[in-house]
């Protein structure tokens, strides 16, 4: 699988994001990033449907909308007709987890999983042949610019290996602290997909800099 890559819009220019919107449609990005947090389930609030939709309307691109949110069910469908093609749901968010990422699949989107640092991956055994996407956090989740935690690699390598023992076809995303470096190391490690917000709109050539993430 070739490497994906998701710009977080997260650490985009809010007072200039049509044209962020664009550079990442004319880059070598796979997807864009959309971080939704609702200040309870993470100390800090990013931004909700509205903005999706209208991300919606300039993007080419697959959004990929990630709900650091508490009780996403009430959620799915409006994610779903704002425009959301990936839609990942944190596992300590979720009471019913299987029930929830079926709902997400009945509403013709993709499902993903994230799992905190602390969580370990072997709490997905049981539902990882329903997974499209794991989605794992190598930061605490809730704000931009922080610094990867080491064991993400084992993490991502643990996952890697359940996933080949359930014949399954999940995608290995990995968010936070992702830069050339960290990226290279975890991209051999087995993961597919990296996010990063930080690294590739605080470049000064953001374009360029999604062209080497892609072509670790």
């Amino acid at each position: 699988m070739q490497t994906i890559i998701s710009p977080s819009l997260l650490s985009a220019d809010f007072t200039n994001l049509k044209a962020d919107i664009e550079m990442v449609n004319k880059s070598e990005a796979d997807w864009f990033h959309l971080d939704i947090m609702d200040g309870v389930f993470v100390p800090n609030i990013s931004y909700g449907l509205p903005v999706v939709q209208q991300i919606n309307k300039i993007a080419e691109k697959p959004l990929d909308v990630h709900l650091m949110i508490i009780d996403p069910d009430r959620y799915v469908e409006a994610f779903q007709k704002a425009g959301a093609d990936y839609l990942t749901v944190h596992y300590e968010a979720c009471t019913h987890l299987h029930r929830t990422v079926q709902n997400i699949k009945q509403h013709g989107m993709k499902a993903g999983v994230s799992l905190n640092p602390h969580t370990p991956v072997s709490v997905l055994e049981d539902i990882i042949q329903d997974l499209d996407l794991v989605l794992l956090m190598s930061v605490n989740p809730g704000f931009g610019g922080q610094s990867f935690i080491e064991n993400t690699y084992k993490k991502v390598k643990q996952l890697k290996n359940m996933i080949a023992e359930k014949n399954a076809n999940t995608i290995i995303e990995v968010d936070g602290g992702v830069n050339l470096e960290t990226g290279k190391k975890l991209l051999e490690a087995g993961a597919n997909a990296l996010v990063a917000g930080s690294f590739v709109f605080g470049a000064n050539d953001p374009t360029h800099t999604i062209s080497n993430l892609k072509n670790l």
